[in-house]
């Protein structure tokens, strides 16, 4: 029987001799990229952070301790050690086991995660609560150093400074520079600041002296101030010896033995302590420490050459988005462009690779990025800032007050808008809708395909005020990329217009119906329409909403005056929604009002799986949508 196989339930890792980790180490390594390659998921983040993962659970026992991922994205060395390596068949797939953290799959997931920064205020709460309760489990945040650039870190850190009692952070720096070597001497100094013989002495000493009549804390604080220059001639303080928070590090995350030692040292301590661990994003799969960024997270892939198994075929809407951008800047020197640490994944590496001086990559600090933007645009620049949906939500109140408060000429351009599939709740962009909608000035564009995205993107650039864009993941070219309209502010288009067969080719009379479709499902309620029109020889009339806000509602008006039967179709969830407004013009109606049809998300979570998948779970599929709107108009 494999090392692996033997790891069927949380803390058999304590079961494995010392001198066989290592090779445990490598058959996780190996059993992650097999599983993956056929699933898909985050690859090198996790094969970078085995042995760290591995280490932690030497020394720690589960459920009962605390261990928190920052993201998450690094979590499955965790999981198959807590006893779910089965489950890495049905990874990220509808029904089967989501590839972040989560509390309801295990107890041993001490807190679900998905976005990052979050984990060290998580920790802290979990700290003082142990310290409210009376009971004595350890508690460890692990944090890369991507996620260390968000400002509620460090929020949590000031907090965490005062503190008195244990917590360890674990900072895994894959790509950061953090200013000191690894080697012999650090490790030596390390194990030395953990350890037990060097607090005791520390503590004991300061004791002692303050216990001095009259002079004691005088002296106290003389010697530690000495004591501390001292140190600082063979190293300097960091930022996090200044909090209060004993530093150590960095140590070579890949190093087991080492790595268990010090965790072990550094829980026995009555005070918080940051680890600093360095390792190697995709270590151990030559493909993935090449292109690091690349197997982040990837689809299904040939494991031999790391090629995707399903090639892309049409541009996706990121690809619109960064060609057009790229062809907006080199007309007009104001726009610039912002990223929050995913040029790539938005699509704003060409704009930075052809213009670095307007190409600013913040890091992961999305509320800081939006007020940027908002001092950008004070200062004359036309800023446009991409972003995926759900990562924006974290920046709702500077979007109110720096940006729409001010009428400041921002422009963002929400990427995965509505549905994205596998990375499941904590990532589906289906609340954008419902924050932005409120905002005042703010002018809102759901284009219907590529063609209506570059439109979008070159009003947007020409525009006053602050403008937002919402775009899907996946193919932006559909057959309605001929039909264009003049592009209007707060105007909507006639993709369809209503069509009523003779009557000899009607079996029988149907209700007359009108579709409203929003951004992404306007190529959807198409089909519909088409299939409707196929069975029962009437085809309803189909409007492209555009414009989410301002709502074209003399349109909307004249409408639901004109319909028996007015179906909305958008993928956003219901409150703060365009069938909400819609719904809410029906209500005030005088005189005899339609039969109203709403297809949208619940307001509640989507879990992951694939995109289809979810859109026919959630009733915005082409057959559940065109099955409910013939019962309407059918006698």
């Amino acid at each position: 029987m494999s090392l692996l196989d033997s790891i069927q339930k949380e803390n058999d890792i304590k079961k494995v001799p010392k001198e066989r980790l290592p090779e445990l180490a490598g058959e996780i390594r190996r059993f992650l990229i097999d599983s993956i390659s056929k699933t898909g998921g985050h690859l090198a983040s996790n094969l970078g952070a085995i042995e760290l993962t591995m280490a932690l659970h030497r020394c720690m026992s589960f459920p009962e301790d605390k261990l928190i991922f920052d993201v998450g994205h690094q979590s499955y060395t965790h999981k198959i050690l807590t006893g779910r390596k089965d489950g890495f068949k049905s990874l990220r797939q509808l029904g089967g086991m989501s590839g972040f953290p989560k509390s309801s799959e295990s107890d041993s997931d001490a807190f679900n995660t998905g976005h990052s920064s979050t984990s060290l205020s998580a920790a802290v709460g979990l700290a003082e609560a142990r310290e409210l309760r009376g009971s004595h489990e350890k508690v460890c945040a692990v944090i890369g150093d991507g996620s260390l650039t968000g400002g509620m870190a460090y929020e949590a850190l000031d907090q965490m400074s005062m503190l008195n009692s244990n917590i360890v952070i674990i900072l895994n720096d894959n790509e950061m520079s953090i200013s000191r070597n690894v080697g012999s001497f650090s490790t030596s100094l390390s194990k030395f600041r953990v350890g037990k013989s060097y607090n005791k002495l520390k503590t004991g000493v300061e004791n002692t002296l303050r216990k001095m009549p009259d002079v004691g804390d005088k002296i106290s604080r003389g010697v530690k101030r000495s004591k501390d220059h001292l140190r600082n001639l063979i190293v300097p303080d960091t930022i996090f010896d200044e909090m209060g928070i004993t530093y150590v590090g960095p140590l070579d995350g890949h190093d087991i033995e080492s790595m268990t030692e010090i965790f072990e040292d550094a829980f026995k301590l009555n005070h918080p302590v940051l680890i600093h661990v360095k390792t190697k994003k995709g270590k151990g799969y030559k493909m993935a420490e090449r292109y690091p960024e690349h197997f982040h997270g990837v689809g299904p892939f040939d494991p031999a050459t790391g090629r995707a198994l399903a090639r892309k075929k049409e541009d996706s809407y990121t690809d619109v988005f960064s060609n057009t951008l790229l062809e907006l800047g080199s007309r007009n020197d104001k726009i610039v462009a912002i990223t929050a640490a995913m040029s790539g994944g938005t699509g704003i590496r060409a704009f930075q690779r052809q213009y670095p001086e307007r190409t600013f990559d913040v890091g992961i600090a999305e509320q800081h990025a939006v007020t940027f933007a908002a001092g950008l645009a004070k200062g004359g620049y036309i800023p446009f800032f991409a972003v995926y949906s759900s990562f924006l939500q974290r920046g709702f109140d500077q979007i109110l007050h720096d940006v729409c408060l001010q009428k400041l000429h921002v422009v963002f351009c929400l990427d995965r808008a509505g549905i994205v599939g596998e990375d499941g709740e904590t990532h589906q962009g289906i609340y954008d809708t419902a924050y932005l909608s409120l905002m005042p000035g703010l002018t809102y564009i759901a284009p219907k395909g590529a063609h209506e995205l570059a439109t979008a993107m070159n009003y947007a650039a020409e525009a006053e005020g602050p403008v937002v864009i919402r775009y899907p993941k996946g193919n932006a070219f559909t057959e309605l990329d001929h039909i264009n309209d003049k592009f209007r502010l707060g105007r909507s288009e006639e993709v369809c217009p209503e069509v009523v067969c003779p009557e000899n080719k009607q079996e029988a009379k149907t209700k007359s119906l009108a579709i409203f479709a929003v951004g992404s499902m306007v190529a959807t309620a198409y089909h519909v329409r088409n299939a409707i029109e196929k069975e029962t020889g009437y085809g309803p009339e189909l409007i492209n909403m555009r414009f989410i806000k301002p709502l074209d509602l003399e349109k909307i008006r004249q409408i639901i005056a004109k319909y028996d039967v007015v179906a909305v179709v958008e993928e956003a969830i219901e409150s703060g929604s365009v069938g909400q407004s819609i719904g809410y013009e029906i209500v005030k109606m005088q005189e005899s009002r339609p039969e109203f049809k709403h297809f949208c998300l619940k307001d509640d979570v989507v879990q992951h799986g694939k995109r289809n998948q979810l859109l026919e779970l959630e009733g915005l599929g082409e057959h559940s949508i065109c099955q409910e709107l013939l019962k309407a108009i059918k006698k």
